[in-house]
């Protein structure tokens, strides 16, 4: 069986590798912006070019007889590849253009889950307007309040009042900014918990969850800095996560089910691919922060690293609709995820320096993100560089498998040492706990 993946992040390194796992042996194809050095080897073919042109993509996926497509990232899923390449006879896991909505348009969420009654947003504002969204900001009240842009910004679209913006002049400026990309303004009440990623596979029909993984946006330890693409992230080997109920999960997984009903009747057509709910545990219970249409990165080397069972086998009945829990079955360990990123990253990072994995051991749990290889070396090429994955019963042993080896990786690089350590982990438990003993 011929398979494409669309995209050359870690992200898609991680899918590559869980389908060379596959016992059915499948042969590998993938067209990625770059040539990824840990994708390359498992291809039987691999064509480099700007994976938005939608034509270029569906000849490489006729001319290779592909069987089943994945698409990695969100920009060719809001372009439309999936309508193209399911139109060419193409079974694909990525949702249809107007069923990526649920992630390419902040505001078709909120106004979706308004519209069908499911009770998982904040007090929210969709404005293209400046003056009207000023006075949204303020009415809200200093502090209070989540500024985003309505489209995709590669991760770079949202800030959140105290964390990011400190006033209501940065506020504006922000909004500013918004306009000026040609994107609407989304405005939230901001919520105070903790958030926790729920991904599930999706078949049209049926939810299969994979194990709650908890990603770290801000670049710098104890949360500080600006916002990321993601600098790790770590699931529990229970696949909860230590600060959460089972109301939390049940709560998540009622809003998936629902969300995924209401797409199903808004559109009549099947949802195929990974439904991404990124949550948020308050003192009054779960909301919706946003979805994502596809595979979270990092949050896909977490759960596709302890995937038990046959990925392939997975896809072939999401495309079929033949989706069933007995196919999915994930091993019961902690795994931590921890992301070597360049110097200066986000803003103004150290770009096309080597980077030197000789010294890591076990190499099968590298993943590699932005990454060139050029006469036999390695070289890191601006975005977040390489990621490791400690796998352990706990997740403080796989956290201290995850630091000791990317500490291994040279190069002028620098990573969040408290991700899944046991200090941080404490304190978001006794940040729930506080929380909740508010409400009661």
């Amino acid at each position: 069986m011929n398979i494409l993946i669309i995209g050359s992040g870690a992200r898609e390194h991680a899918i590559a590798k869980a389908l060379h796992r596959s016992p059915q042996a499948p042969k590998i194809f993938c067209c990625g912006t770059s040539k990824n050095p840990g994708i390359k080897p498992l291809t039987e073919n691999y064509w480099v070019g700007d994976i938005g042109r939608i034509d270029e993509v569906r000849t490489k996926a006729k001319e290779w007889n592909i069987n089943i497509a994945i698409i990695g990232p969100e920009a060719p899923l809001e372009k439309g590849l999936a309508d193209v390449l399911w139109q060419n006879s193409i079974p694909t896991i990525g949702p249809k253009q107007k069923l990526a909505q649920l992630e390419s348009s902040k505001s078709f969420t909120r106004d979706l889950l308004t519209k069908y009654k499911i009770n998982a947003s904040p007090l929210y504002g969709v404005f293209d307007d400046l003056l009207l969204a000023k006075r949204f900001i303020t009415d809200l009240g200093e502090n209070n309040y989540v500024i985003k842009a309505d489209g995709l910004m590669s991760g770079k679209g949202v800030k959140v009042a105290g964390d990011h913006l400190h006033s209501f002049e940065e506020a504006f400026q922000f909004c500013s900014e918004i306009l000026a990309h040609q994107s609407k303004i989304v405005i939230e009440e901001k919520l105070i918990g903790q958030e926790f990623s729920l991904l599930c596979f999706c078949d049209g029909n049926s939810l299969i969850p994979m194990p709650l993984v908890q990603d770290h946006k801000r670049a710098f330890v104890n949360d500080e800095g600006p916002n990321t693409g993601g600098m790790g992230s770590y699931s529990d080997r229970d696949h909860s996560l230590p600060f959460l109920t089972e109301k939390d999960l049940h709560e998540a997984t009622r809003i998936n089910e629902a969300v995924l009903d209401a797409l199903t009747f808004e559109f009549r057509e099947p949802y195929i691919g990974i439904l991404y709910g990124s949550f948020i545990a308050t003192k009054n219970g779960v909301r919706l922060i946003e979805y994502n249409a596809r595979f979270g990165d990092p949050e896909a080397l977490n759960v596709l690293s302890i995937l038990e069972s046959d990925f392939l086998a997975i896809c072939e009945a999401m495309v079929m609709g033949r989706l069933s829990r007995n196919l999915v079955s994930f091993e019961n360990f902690a795994t931590v995820c921890k992301y070597a990123v360049p110097n200066g990253y986000p803003d103004h990072p150290e770009k096309n320096f080597e980077i030197d994995i000789s010294a890591v051991h076990n190499k099968n749990n590298l993943y590699f993100g932005a990454v060139d290889e050029r006469n036999g070396k390695l070289y890191a090429t601006g975005s977040r560089t390489i990621a490791v994955v400690g796998i352990a019963d706990t997740i403080m042993d796989a956290e201290q498998i995850a630091e000791t080896e990317i500490q291994r990786i040279k190069g002028q690089l620098f990573h969040r040492k408290d991700i899944g350590t046991n200090e941080l982990i404490k304190k978001r438990i006794q940040h729930m706990q506080d929380l909740r003993a508010c409400n009661v």
